[in-house]
């Protein structure tokens, strides 16, 4: 028998390392900036086209390569960041593996131009699915300039998989928000078909948040500061109230690295439990600062999980430092109810000493000493005689019968209208035909039993059939805002919004403005109220975020599932016997009134015989 193990090519094994290292563009972005970072660069620029399909290139002013080094760094398993097997355990730098360019150039179109700073001349290399094209000198100002164009050229079935440019470049922007806010101190600029999307210079922490996410995140931080012999935690937390649907913006740094542990956010949610509601998530950007020696990265290629040795303690110290500072800064309620915050010492007064106070005293002040001006005497009180004091209740008697007054005639205002929730419609006197249980399920007798309504998946349905009927039709109806609303948002959720802005505005929603983190609407549907505005829009993005639509997913659809969702009347609301009915009749008009939007059952049935067989 024949021998039938072989060695495979070098561009073949390539192109399965590629498959774990570049998933989509984001992960060429991630590698490219990580590579600039390490690089000691300064500045950093990204280019993006097509969401990084068509090119995703990264400038940076770092130390740059000699013409060896480039040409090294697209092999396999070369890297400048390790010597031995011991390095992995005193890691300093992003990227250790030396797979990245080797498995990026596998695949896409490559050119890599670099130079260092005591070079005339730089180098320029491109490559084609492993394939060196040129080799050659060129002129290149200090540092590294890396372009690759064309991803997935030489594998069209991974190419296919790729989603919508929407979704991709929301992945790409989520890359960048994670290099960017590890290192402040480094100025990063994102440009996308042209159009500068971030332009953030060096500043510290809490200014590089605010810049990425919108200067309202400013008000919503609280500093979270802890430095022990384990480790050592910097960064901010926010405020309860402003705690978010989605995970978006939550991001532990261990030693300026990203990660994703689902045991550390866990220790933050509990130091939260109580005071955010079930289904958000609090906001927290946690740098961690422990010895290299006492963590694992070499475990995914990716790099963002991380083995901690002891998980036990930092959790305890993660989750009790978390709780301090909500505490400290007055987030957390106290339910002391004789407690006067008037009293409270500031906290960065405690190690502040008593100071003696001083009292300043105007000896020659005299209260009763008489001034004389121009031969006038001004003394500090002045007595006087009113004359005819008892004329003021002249009037204020009664003078018989004839003045008294008649309550029975006196008209009062009357008790304000209360508006229902289907609107107002004459009432008749008719026989109540359904019943309202535990203010969650209506009961309406039929010919075979008995019929149990959902009353809020039942309204999602007839909210949603009505939303997607008004944004088919384009004939939605606007309620003007007498001031307008505005509103604030990141980045990433303004791309969302003004992705779904046509469809939004189909339903009678009319924004004036959609820029620099703020939208201001001045036109509302008429069944949306103006408190609920930022709920459902927050609801919208949320849901946009988790479903990931591609390219042939229908955002109306998805429109008209989140507003039906935020709008549809909740479990323990009650119901007069007319909006009881109406909702019944409402939901048997609809095309599919036995599902709700997320097809979930909206009634059931009971026979007459199911119910006389519970009493045999």
């Amino acid at each position: 028998m024949s021998d039938i193990i072989q060695l495979l090519p070098d561009h073949v094994a390539n192109q399965i390392a590629a498959g774990e290292v570049v998933q989509r563009p984001a992960s060429v972005v991630k590698e490219l900036l990580e590579n600039a970072i390490d690089a000691d660069a300064t500045v950093i620029k990204l280019i993006i086209k097509d969401s990084g399909k068509t090119l995703v290139q990264v400038i940076d002013n770092g130390k740059g390569m000699s013409a060896t080094d480039a040409r090294l760094s697209f092999e396999r398993h070369a890297t400048s960041k390790i010597r031995s097997a011991d390095d992995l355990f005193s890691l300093h730098t992003k990227g250790f593996r030396g797979e990245a360019l080797a498995s990026i150039a596998a695949i896409a179109h490559v050119e890599l131009k670099s130079k260092q700073d005591s070079q005339e001349l730089g180098t320029l290399i491109a490559i084609e699915g492993s394939e060196i094209k040129a080799q050659e000198v060129t002129v290149t100002p200090t540092g590294t300039t890396i372009a690759v164009k064309h991803l997935f050229f030489n594998i069209p079935a991974r190419r296919n998989f790729l989603k919508s440019n929407t979704v991709e470049l929301r992945h790409i922007i989520d890359e960048f928000h994670r290099v960017a806010l590890a290192h402040p101190k480094v100025g990063f600029a994102m440009y996308h078909n042209g159009s500068e999307l971030f332009n953030l210079h060096e500043s510290n922490y809490r200014q590089r948040v605010v810049h990425i996410f919108g200067t309202k995140t400013n008000e919503k931080l609280v500093p979270v500061e802890e430095t022990t012999e384990v480790l050592t935690i910097s960064g901010f937390v926010g405020k309860p109230q402003f705690a978010k649907k989605t995970k978006s913006e939550q991001f532990f740094f261990v030693n300026n690295r990203f990660i994703k542990s689902p045991y550390l956010n866990h220790a933050v949610n509990a130091a939260f439990d109580g005071l955010i509601k079930d289904g958000s998530h609090p906001i927290y950007f946690l740098n961690l600062t422990v010895d290299p020696k006492s963590i694992d990265i070499n475990i995914h290629p990716t790099k963002t999980e991380i083995k901690f040795d002891d998980e036990h303690t930092l959790y305890a110290i993660l989750r009790s430092s978390v709780k301090h500072s909500l505490g400290q800064f007055n987030i957390a309620p106290i339910l002391d109810f004789e407690y006067d915050t008037n009293l409270d010492t500031p906290y960065n007064y405690k190690d502040k000493g008593a100071e003696t106070p001083t009292v300043e005293v105007d000896r020659d002040y005299n209260p009763f000493r008489e001034e004389r001006t121009s031969g006038k005497q001004v003394t500090a009180f002045r007595k006087q005689t009113l004359n005819n004091w008892d004329s003021l209740y002249v009037g204020l008697e009664s003078k018989g019968t004839r003045d008294t007054q008649d309550f029975s005639q006196v008209e009062f205002e009357s008790e304000p209208e209360k508006a229902t929730l289907f609107g107002n419609q004459p009432q008749t006197e008719t026989t109540q035909s359904t019943y309202q249980f535990q203010n969650k399920y209506i009961i309406s007798t039929i010919k075979s039993g008995m019929l149990m309504i959902d009353q809020h998946r039942a309204h999602q349905r007839i909210l949603y059939e009505g939303l997607l009927k008004s944004m088919t039709v384009k004939e939605a109806v606007s309620q003007q805002l007498l001031f307008p609303l505005q509103l604030h948002f990141t980045g990433a959720e303004l791309t969302i919004l003004k992705q779904l802005q046509d469809d939004l505005e189909a339903t009678g929603f009319v924004f004036s403005t959609i820029e620099e983190g703020q939208v201001e609407i001045t036109g509302l549907p008429i069944n949306v109220p103006e408190s609920e505005v930022s709920i459902i829009l927050e609801q919208l993005i949320s849901d946009v975020e988790q479903e990931v639509p591609d390219s042939h997913f229908s955002a109306t659809d998805l429109l008209a599932k989140s507003m039906a969702k935020s709008l549809a009347i909740k479990t323990g609301q009650s119901l007069s016997n007319l909006e009881q009915e109406h909702l019944v009749n409402s939901l048997f008009a609809c095309k599919e009134p036995s599902v709700s939007p997320t097809n979930r059952a909206t009634f059931i049935t009971m026979a007459i015989d199911e119910v006389d067989r519970k009493f045999m």
